[in-house]
């Protein structure tokens, strides 16, 4: 809301993380619906409020950290150490 002068408070600490947040959320938002549509990107978003109002978890833990997994590699034509 404006002030006295007709210019804007400054924003909290706060405000301007949830500002930043609400872009982040635009760009995910605006990138689900080039690559596969308004009604994936709604879907995605109203099923990620519904975990979060239930306390689920939006992701899914991984057995083992991807970097664990990584250096487990074998590059071709190599055995595994043993």
């Amino acid at each position: 809301m404006a002030n006295a002068s007709g210019s804007m408070p400054p924003l909290s600490a706060e405000d301007r993380s949830k500002d930043e947040f609400f872009v982040k959320l635009g760009l995910v938002a605006e990138a689900m619906i080039a690559a596969h549509g308004k009604e994936f990107a709604m879907g995605a978003l109203v099923l990620a409020a519904r975990f979060i109002a239930e306390g689920r978890p939006l992701l899914k833990p991984q057995s083992e950290p991807v970097g664990d997994w990584m250096a487990k590699a074998v590059p071709p034509g190599q055995s595994p150490a043993r």
